[in-house]
């Protein structure tokens, strides 16, 4: 596979939906996954997120933004306020927020004039002194990512750049897949994905390679609690699970990691997929179970003192099932409180956590097939709680 191919004809574009005032939340989004020399049980992790919503204002992290709607061109091509967030995980310590900036940003594709060929790609480019950018090549064979870290965390001991490519991996993990779904009426989503890809290039002065996964989305409707994940394969299978629910956690209002009103959910939908390369087919789920693992008095805190869960993962069809237990070996998260109705405050807490496979059984008509079936495995899971809108 030498090019991306797929639905790419939207992927720099956010104005085929109409925007849903608190509600309508839109972004790009990297997650490079690399090989940890220190602790091969382990990846190391870089996480970028380019982000807009409308909405009056917004606290990010400690961060406020004054929200403002983004200015469509006669060539399709947007100008957007919003922010630039990173973290980066080194195997060892979790630097977050790597880089959390407010700027103004354009989204382009190639069918504007400022854009050098009328063939395919575009790019969303922050307006800032430092390189932020991400873009599709237009011959449509790489995207490029470009990261400056925020100078506190380069004095920590962050590496200060960060120039990756990321290409195709195969056809079935490497292709632009859409999901949509309207309900109510205008409430909604829009998602792209490219499920895997491979990724190189340098962070600071050393040549990395690993791989990635890529998401473009579109959500108006508020945001509820869920568990989703991805985990990696070295022969190039991918697997994810989805578990959106309802829970006491939606009256959350702070980022404590642990809180007893979490123990009961219910599911609003389940659903798991699975790209497997040693059958060459896709396996698709609608049975999915994840259960939180509390890690115990002595169990692995981050680095902020607080434990680190372990995630029980379940999907399973009338032909395959695929069991494990992950342990997360790290924790980002990002806090965000909306002003809304009658002078209230509304909360959100989104958590990512880089994975260590513990466990996993993959059983099929053929095998049982055991982390030992593979040289490594590598991914990252959310989970998420309060009620944003």
């Amino acid at each position: 596979m030498e090019r991306f191919e797929g639905d790419l004809d939207t992927l720099w574009r956010l104005d085929f939906l109409p925007t849903m005032h608190r509600l309508t939340w839109q972004w790009w989004w990297w997650l490079v996954v690399l090989p940890c020399k220190d602790h091969p049980e382990r990846s190391r992790q870089l996480m970028v997120l380019w982000s807009t919503k409308d909405t009056a204002s917004v606290d990010v992290s400690g961060i406020p933004w004054a929200g403002e709607r983004f200015h469509t061109d006669e060539h399709g091509g947007h100008v957007l306020g919003g922010m630039v967030c990173a973290w980066w995980y080194d195997g060892d310590r979790m630097y977050e927020p790597l880089v959390l900036r407010k700027c103004r940003m354009a989204a382009i594709d190639h069918r504007h004039p400022s854009w050098p060929s009328d063939s395919l790609g575009g790019a969303v480019v922050p307006l800032t002194e430092d390189d932020l950018s991400m873009g599709l090549q237009p011959d449509a064979s790489s995207f490029w990512l470009k990261l400056r870290s925020d100078e506190g965390h380069v004095a920590e001991g962050a590496p200060a750049t960060f120039d990756l490519e990321m290409t195709p991996w195969n056809p079935a993990i490497s292709g632009v897949t859409r999901s949509n779904n309207v309900f109510t009426g205008t409430m909604g989503y829009d998602i792209l994905r490219i499920h895997g890809t491979k990724a190189k290039g340098r962070i600071g002065e050393e040549e990395v390679e690993g791989t990635a996964y890529f998401q473009k989305v579109i959500v108006q409707a508020p945001s509820v609690p869920w568990f989703w994940g991805f985990l990696h394969f070295d022969d190039g299978s991918y697997f994810d699970w989805f578990f959106p629910h309802l829970s006491l956690s939606m009256t959350s209002n702070d980022s404590t990691a642990w809180r007893r009103r979490d123990r009961h959910r219910v599911p609003i939908r389940t659903a798991g997929l699975f790209h497997d390369a040693r059958r060459q087919r896709t396996e698709r789920f609608e049975r999915c179970e994840v259960e939180v693992l509390h890690p115990g008095e002595d169990g692995p805190v981050d680095d902020h003192d607080s434990p680190l869960p372990g995630f029980k993962v379940r999907v399973w069809n009338g032909r395959t099932q695929i069991s494990t237990i992950l342990r997360a070996s790290s924790r980002a998260h990002w806090t965000f409180d909306q002003p809304t109705r009658a002078g209230l405050t509304s909360h959100f807490t989104y958590n990512e956590y880089p994975l260590v496979v513990e466990e996993i059984a993959i059983c099929d008509e053929v095998e049982v097939r055991t982390a030992e079936t593979y040289e490594w495995i590598r991914g990252n899971a959310e989970h998420s709680w309060g009620l944003l809108h």
